[in-house]
């Protein structure tokens, strides 16, 4: 979506301008790979209003209409553009840090979520401010669930599988499971099994509604898999050089748009899958042996994601489980 001028400016009409900021006013871009009925990017777009507001105005480029997912964090930057969305689990390759949310099983709640995120963010704060990027707030997917044609009594059910994984720790999930990983981004999906690239994936019921996977899959298992967070970036240089007024309004915004995003995610999880169902998916409850499987991998993963953190990986995740 590209929020225009006018639709801008109506918003900035709703609010006052605080003293000094409309001086601060600057043309922005920010990518997004989310379609605008996503969860998170109908909270950017009140975010960017709110912005808006403040001085800063932002066009954003949604669905990646700009930029590719994979390059939304480099555009960030590199100033391509000031402003950019991601799910930071896709970029664990580059430090362990930014998975740690895609440890299944690891949380099972979005109490836990919260414990989580507030423990790691430090963390990934002082990595990501290392490239010269900010995270102005972070906010979680509701949580995920396997996606098949046929039910699923154990995770041997998968094996064989053409697993679809969107990040290291799915990819490694599917190894482990003796699923074939394949790597397919969210707009991809519809084309990916209706082509046979997979059949079987797991996310969360949110991506099935915005990618309508009941066209391509029958059987929906919600088993909390992850609550993997997607974050909202901006390039440090861009940000230093707003007025100061306006820093503080963008940092205000941005708290006021994680705790809604929280707030939209844990409501979305209900009602996306209900959406599923209405559609003709089966939802179905997970089986005890199934869950038992996924307690076995979570374990494994969390071990070895500790190993390839080192000693900070270690004091986090004795923090999160003290």
């Amino acid at each position: 979506m590209t929020i225009t001028r006018r639709t801008l400016m109506a918003a900035a009409a709703a609010a006052p301008l605080a003293p000094g900021l409309a001086a601060a006013q600057a043309r922005w871009q920010m990518a997004t790979g989310y379609p605008d009925s996503n969860l998170h990017t109908r909270n950017i777009q009140t975010f960017l209003a709110e912005l808006q507001a403040a001085g800063v105005a932002v066009q954003l480029h949604s669905n990646a209409s700009l930029l590719p997912m994979a390059q939304i964090k480099r555009g960030v930057q590199t100033g391509q553009v000031q402003l950019g969305e991601v799910m930071l689990s896709s970029y664990g390759n580059e430090d362990p840090f930014l998975e740690v949310d895609g440890i299944p099983g690891l949380v099972s709640n979005f109490a836990d979520a919260r414990r989580l995120t507030d423990l790691a963010k430090p963390y990934i704060e002082a990595r990501l401010g290392r490239q010269g990027i900010m995270v102005l707030y972070m906010v979680p997917w509701p949580p995920g669930g396997f996606y098949s044609n046929a039910p699923l009594p154990t995770l041997e059910a998968l094996r064989g599988t053409k697993f679809r994984t969107f990040n290291v720790m799915t990819n490694r999930f599917a190894a482990l499971i003796g699923a074939n990983p394949t790597l397919v981004q969210q707009a991809e999906l519809p084309q990916a099994f209706a082509t046979g690239v997979v059949n079987a994936m797991v996310t969360s019921a949110q991506t099935g509604v915005d990618t309508q996977s009941w066209d391509y899959a029958r059987v929906f298992t919600p088993v909390g898999f992850t609550f993997t967070r997607n974050a909202v970036l901006v390039q440090k240089r861009a940000f230093d050089a707003l007025p100061a007024a306006a820093q503080a309004a963008m940092r205000a915004a941005a708290a006021t748009a994680e705790t809604r995003g929280w707030q939209i995610s844990e409501e979305a999880t209900a009602s996306t899958e209900a959406t599923l169902r209405e559609r003709g998916m089966t939802i179905a409850q997970a089986s005890p042996e199934l869950m038992a499987g996924m307690r076995q991998i979570s374990g494994q993963m969390t071990e070895e994601w500790i190993t390839r953190a080192g000693e900070d990986g270690r004091k986090l995740i004795a923090a999160y489980r003290g």
